[in-house]
C-alpha cells in the first residue's frame, strides 16, 4: 500500500513537472521490490528493479535541465513520428519478449500477457516521461484500461482503486501537457538543438 501511494505522489509530481517525481518512483519502486522479495516473487522484484533503473535514469534527465521552461518545470512536448515509431515499437517488441518469458516461466507472473503489457507499457511510459513527451500520459492511459480490469478482477482492490486514481491523474495531466506543449511549441522554434 505505502509503495503504491507514493507511485500516485509521483504521478501527480510528474503532472506538475516536478524534478521530485523521480525520486518518488525510486522510493516506490525499493518499497515494491521490499513486497515482492518477502512474498517470494521474483518476477515482480526483477520489473521493480528495471522499474528503478529507468527511474535513475529520468530523474538524471530531468537534473540536467536540458528542457527548462521559463517557469523553471520540465518544457513538455509531442514526441516526433519518428519518436512515436520507436516507442511503439518498444512497446510491441517488448511486449512479446516480456509476455514470452512470463509464459515460459510461469512463476514470474500469475497473467503473463497481461502482466506483461502493463509492465512494458509502463517502462515505454517512463522513458516518454524522461523525454518530456506529452505522448507519455497516453501511454499510462493505455496500461490503466488494461490494470484496472485486471486488478479488480483478480481481487486486488486496493491496486484497482489505486489505478482508478492513476486513471484521473492521467486525463488531468494529459490535458495540462496538451495544453502546455502548444504554449511552448513557439518559443522552442527559434531555440537551437
Amino acid at each position: 500500500m505505502i509503495g503504491n501511494t507514493i507511485g500516485l505522489a509521483a504521478l501527480a509530481l510528474g503532472w506538475r513537472r516536478s524534478v521530485w517525481t523521480w525520486p518518488a518512483q525510486f522510493l516506490s519502486g525499493l518499497i515494491l521490490v521490499g513486497a515482492y522479495a518477502s512474498a517470494q516473487l521474483s518476477g515482480g522484484v526483477g520489473k521493480q528493479l528495471l522499474v528503478i533503473g529507468v527511474a535513475l535514469w529520468g530523474w538524471r534527465q530531468w537534473s540536467r535541465g536540458r528542457q527548462q521552461a521559463q517557469d523553471g518545470t520540465i518544457a513538455v512536448r509531442f514526441a516526433t513520428w519518428k519518436e512515436r515509431g520507436a516507442l511503439l515499437a518498444a512497446a510491441a517488441v517488448g511486449t512479446l519478449a516480456v509476455g514470452g518469458l512470463f509464459t515460459a516461466y510461469p512463476s514470474l507472473s500469475w497473467s503473463p500477457w497481461a502482466d506483461a503489457y502493463i509492465f512494458v507499457g509502463t517502462l515505454v511510459a517512463m522513458v516518454a516521461q524522461a523525454r518530456g513527451l506529452v505522448e507519455f500520459w497516453f501511454a499510462w492511459l493505455l496500461v490503466d484500461l488494461v490494470g484496472v480490469p485486471l486488478a479488480f478482477n483478480s481481487g486486488l482492490a486496493f491496486s484497482g482503486l489505486v489505478y482508478v486514481i492513476y486513471l484521473a491523474l492521467v486525463l488531468w495531466g494529459m490535458r495540462d501537457w496538451w495544453l502546455r506543449s502548444r504554449v511552448t511549441a513557439p518559443a522552442l522554434e527559434g531555440a537551437t538543438a
